[in-house]
C-alpha cells in the first residue's frame, strides 16, 4: 500500500503517465511512446545528422585553440545551461588564450551566474595545458586507444577544472567523438520515463555514469536508434532545440 502523501506513477500501454495523487485521485500526464518518438527521429534525422557532423569538422579542421574553446564552453555550461554558454564563449573569445583571470570574469560577468568561478577554472585549466602539454590538447587526446580513459583524462583530472562526467562526454561528443552520452537533466529526466533508469537523479560517480550509459546504450540498439542521435533526440524532445 502506497504511503499517504507519497506521489506514485505508472505508464498506461497506451503512453500515458498515471500518477497518484495524495488525494487519491487519478490524473493523466501524457508521456512520449517509443513508437512517437521513432517518430521524432524520422522527423529530426536529417538535422541531428547535420549537427553531429558539424561536431566532426570541429575536429578535422579545428587546432589546438579552437579545441580549446569546446573545452571552456563545457566550463560554462557546466551548472549553467547551453545557451548560457554559447553567450559566454562570444564574450570572452578574445581573452581566451591570453586573458588574464579577471579580464575573462570581467568579459562574462553581466552573463554567466558564476564569473569569477569560471574565470579561475578557464586560466587553472589553460595554465595546466600549456606547462603540461604544450597546448597540444588535440594530439593528446588524438593518442588515447581506449574511449573511457579519453575521457577520465578530461573528467578525472585535477588540472583541468570544472568539468566533470557529464561535461567531458559533452566536450568530446562537441569534438567530433561519437559514443559519450552527455546525461544532463533533460536526457535522463527522458530516460526514466521510458523505463530505462529507475530514477532521474543525476549519478554521483564514475561507475553510476558508465552503468547509466550502458543501459542508454542497450535502449537505442532495442528501439534502432544510432546512439548519438538517440542522445540529441531525447534532449530536443524536451528542449525543442538541436544545440550543442
Amino acid at each position: 500500500m502506497e504511503e499517504a502523501g507519497i506521489v506514485s506513477h505508472r505508464i498506461n500501454p497506451d503512453g500515458c503517465r498515471i500518477v497518484r495523487q495524495p488525494n487519491d485521485l487519478y490524473c493523466k500526464i501524457l508521456v512520449m511512446t517509443i513508437a512517437e518518438l521513432k517518430s521524432l527521429h524520422t522527423e529530426r534525422q536529417q538535422a541531428i545528422r547535420s549537427r553531429l557532423e558539424e561536431f566532426a569538422e570541429v575536429w578535422r579542421s579545428g587546432d589546438n585553440a579552437r579545441i580549446f574553446e569546446e573545452l571552456v564552453f563545457c566550463i560554462f555550461t557546466a551548472g549553467a545551461s547551453a545557451r548560457m554558454g554559447l553567450v559566454c564563449i562570444e564574450k570572452a573569445r578574445p581573452s581566451l588564450l591570453t586573458g588574464t583571470q579577471e579580464e575573462i570574469c570581467s568579459a562574462i560577468s553581466r552573463y554567466h551566474r558564476y564569473p569569477e568561478a569560471r574565470a579561475a577554472y578557464i586560466v587553472h585549466t589553460r595554465d595546466y595545458l600549456q606547462r603540461e602539454l604544450d597546448f597540444k590538447l588535440k594530439e593528446k587526446l588524438a593518442g588515447f586507444e581506449d574511449m573511457n580513459e579519453r575521457r577520465d583524462f578530461i573528467a578525472a583530472n585535477p588540472g583541468i577544472k570544472g568539468i566533470g562526467y557529464k561535461e567531458a562526454s559533452h566536450f568530446l561528443r562537441n569534438i567530433g567523438f561519437r559514443g559519450y552520452a552527455i546525461l544532463d537533466k533533460h536526457v535522463l529526466r527522458s530516460l526514466h520515463e521510458f523505463g530505462v533508469l529507475d530514477s532521474p537523479q543525476p549519478p554521483s560517480n564514475r561507475k553510476k555514469y558508465l552503468d547509466m550509459e550502458k543501459k542508454m546504450m542497450i535502449f537505442a540498439d532495442e528501439i534502432g536508434i544510432d546512439f548519438d542521435e538517440l542522445d540529441l533526440l531525447l534532449w530536443s524532445s524536451k528542449t525543442g532545440e538541436i544545440l550543442k
